[in-house]
């Protein structure tokens, strides 16, 4: 019985995971303006000693314009767009048991800077093509595979797992019963 009633209490253990719960831009998103900054929000503070934060752009191009800052549960990266085409920002962090958790945001700017002269020019095949990539909806599914599984096999919803024990104590007490009601004559 106590057991039963200790799986109905919100389990500490789960809460140690941290997780990305949001962005901005968000995860698939396609966007014309370049914002000025990218920012990642998280489940639990993370720590700016063990996190880490990438951006790259078109042709694997860095895209951060400096170090992340942090406030409480988020995570802000200056923005340096370049050309038109996918970014993707990458993410890793430390949860407080000490597990590391990490994943990316991808999105799209549909609109590029203009060009830089210490830049080479691309044809302009090459430079359709990543943006045209972001619009099949193939990559934001991949995406939130990837984020399911940077989130870890082990983590679920807290409810999910005190529901399934509470659903094996109840077919344990079945069982029981039924196992004394045939030994009874």
């Amino acid at each position: 019985m106590a057991l039963g009633v200790s799986l109905l209490a919100p389990p500490a253990p789960a809460a140690a995971h941290n997780q990305l719960t949001g962005s901005d831009p968000r995860d698939g998103a396609r966007i014309a303006t370049a914002p000025a900054r990218i920012e990642l929000r998280f489940l639990a503070k993370p720590d700016p000693v063990t996190t880490k934060v990438t951006v790259t752009g078109p042709d694997n191009v860095a895209a951060a314009g400096g170090a992340p800052t942090f406030s409480g549960t988020r995570v802000s990266v200056p923005f340096r767009p370049g050309r038109a085409g996918l970014y993707i920002v990458g993410y890793q962090v430390q949860s407080s048991d000490g597990h590391p958790i990490s994943g990316e945001v991808r999105f799209a700017l549909t609109t590029g800077t203009p060009a830089d002269p210490s830049v080479s020019a691309t044809p302009s095949a090459s430079t359709g093509s990543p943006a045209t990539a972001s619009a099949d909806p193939s990559p934001a599914g991949t995406t939130g595979a990837a984020e399911s599984t940077a989130r870890g096999s082990d983590e679920g919803s807290p409810w999910l797992w005190a529901g399934l024990g509470v659903l094996a104590l109840v077919g344990a007490g079945v069982a029981t019963v039924a196992l004394r009601r045939r030994r009874t004559p």
